[in-house]
């Protein structure tokens, strides 16, 4: 349901704020006010296209916001945030054309609105009856006609036509694998031959890295060890002249006790200066390497480097692959057994799905001439009572597709004598604006598919071209539809107002540069003003102010 519709800087609209209530509302003005600015605003919500020049003059955009419930089957809709308890679908419009869209505050993909939309509002404009001409609309009004057993079925037949699909994929895809097979698997035992051979790893790199470094500067690291074995050698190093100050501070400590923790620390001084000599002694007898190893670490990092870059650049991105290509090539190895389960699933699938398909097909056939009679019972209550109309199903020339193997022909003949015709060659604009009132009241009076109830359906001057008892019955049939729903109707019709929960009335300003509309919730007296305005008198009309409220009254 639709709570609250904001617009702002459409056209001639400089801002609008409607709140809906369940049931019939309705929306009226006089002609070129503007009524059909709404629907334009409705359409920018479902993704429509901004047509130019929409923004009004002066204004640096336009914005159209709607307030919907949430219904249940979009509670878990990846397009919501996880906590949204309504729905907000919004748009921006701006003067060179550009739009934006918003679902609950956040940029959105004009996509995301005709998703969002189509789920939550159903438009019927002037010339949406044409929408009658497309098939799924036609198989949408015989599905709800038919029950919801049937439509359960329906949901499993696009469900399994789906998983058909899928399948259908995955074994050309195998196909595919398979045909190129052992060109592939040749690629990755070259691979991997490669890779095992050179059985890398980190700690090996790093390793060898070291290794290299200190090779090359092995002359330095000898020199720099003689240095050190020399200073701290025993003639004339560190540790005799450590030695030496040792024996002096031993007998000065016995005359100065002070002398003693000193004396202590420069005995240990000279241990570790004869270690350090022992160590350095024995690191300079072992920096000798081995003839050609140097070149032999070189190789070994270079055929490192040379699989990091075949490979990703580092060694665990090589070792990653390696495990890539040991999955790849099992999947491979075993391809033929998996296309021989995947070919015996899309069998399975396929056989589940005609056998689905024909029982819906079988449903639809029955049900159809249980639509057509109930159409034309609609049709006589609104005065096409010699009108003739069938529903006619053949099977779709390309097989079983997601809403099952058929399509669906409207036939009607207006006038008696003549042989039904196709609905779209047939019935005039008028004609054709009843039909549709005609079907949607059958189909929907019917078993509906979920949500369809919370769906706002819209209607903008579906009334056009007819008066008199046929607009009361059109008026009848529109509040009949309303009851557990909400409609919103744009109408000239007072026979159609006069049945409304909530009116609405646009009017424009000719007085402004550029004109100003303006919209209003009408209550009471201001009620049967509007309604003696659509009867055409003048304001003050005593007759048709009892008029008027004769309307509201047999409502």
């Amino acid at each position: 349901m639709l709570h609250e519709l904001r617009v702002e800087n459409l056209l001639l609209l400089d801002r609008a704020e409607l709140r809906l209530a369940a049931g019939l509302n309705v929306l009226t003005g006089e002609t070129g006010a503007g009524k059909t600015l709404l629907a334009h605003a409705l359409d920018l919500l479902l993704g429509g296209r901004a047509r130019s020049g929409i923004v009004r003059g002066g204004a640096s955009e336009a914005y159209v916001e709607g307030v919907f419930s949430l219904p249940a089957e979009l509670a878990d809709s990846e397009l919501l945030p996880t906590d949204a308890d309504e729905v907000v679908l919004a748009r921006r419009v701006w003067p060179d054309g550009r739009t934006r869209a918003y679902v609950c505050g956040r940029s959105a993909t004009v996509g995301d609105l005709r998703e969002l939309g189509a789920r939550l509002l159903s438009f019927y404009g002037q010339h949406e009856h044409r929408k009658l001409m497309l098939s799924a609309a036609r198989l949408e009004v015989l599905d709800a006609h038919c029950g919801s057993e049937h439509l359960a079925t329906l949901a499993d037949v696009t469900a399994r036509y789906q998983e058909m699909r899928q399948l259908d994929a995955r074994v050309a895809e195998l196909r595919e694998l398979a045909g190129a097979r052992e060109r592939e698997l040749d690629l990755l035992a070259f691979e991997l031959d490669e890779i095992e051979a050179a059985a890398p790893s980190e700690s090996e790199a790093q390793t060898l890295l070291l290794e290299r470094d200190r090779l090359r500067h092995l002359e330095t690291l000898r020199g720099a060890a003689a240095s050190g074995t020399e200073a701290l050698s025993a003639d004339g190093g560190v540790p005799e002249l450590l030695a030496a100050a040792a024996r002096q501070l031993v007998g000065a400590a016995e005359i100065d006790p002070a002398l003693g923790a000193v004396s202590e620390r420069l005995q240990a001084l000279l241990y570790e200066a004869e270690d350090l000599g022992r160590e350095l002694r024995s690191y300079a007898l072992g920096i000798e390497a081995p003839p050609g190893r140097l070149e032999e670490v070189e190789e070994r990092l270079a055929l490192f480097a040379r699989l990091e870059r075949k490979h990703g650049g580092t060694i665990a991105e090589v070792l990653a692959h390696a495990e890539r290509c040991r999955a790849r090539r099992d999947e491979l190895e075993h391809a033929e057994v998996a296309l021989e389960a995947a070919e015996a699933d899309f069998t399975a699938a396929r056989e589940t799905l005609d056998r689905l398909a024909t029982a819906l097909s079988e449903r639809r056939r029955a049900v159809a001439p249980e639509l057509a009679e109930a159409v034309r019972a609609r049709l006589t209550e609104l005065a096409m009572p010699d009108a003739m109309f069938e529903v006619l199903l053949s099977p779709r020339p390309d097989g079983c597709g997601p809403r099952g193997p058929d399509v669906v022909e409207l036939l009607i003949a207006t006038n008696p004598g003549v042989a039904p015709g196709p609905l779209r060659d047939v019935a005039s604009g008028g004609e054709l604006s009843r039909v549709m009132l005609a079907l949607l009241s059958v189909a929907h009076g019917s078993a509906e598919p979920p949500g369809e109830s919370a769906r706002l359906l819209v209607f903008d001057e579906i009334d056009a071209g007819i008066g008199g008892h046929t607009a009361r019955a059109v008026g009848e049939h529109l509040r009949e539809l309303a009851r557990g729903r909400q409609i919103l109707c744009i109408t000239h019709l007072p026979q159609v107002a006069a049945l409304a929960q909530r009116h609405f009335t646009i009017t424009k300003d000719p007085s402004t540069v550029p004109a100003t509309t303006t919209v209003a919730a009408l209550r009471d007296d201001a009620i049967v003003a509007e309604l003696v305005r659509m009867l055409g008198a003048v304001e003050g009309d005593r007759a048709a102010s009892q008029h008027a409220r004769q309307l509201l009254r047999a409502a």
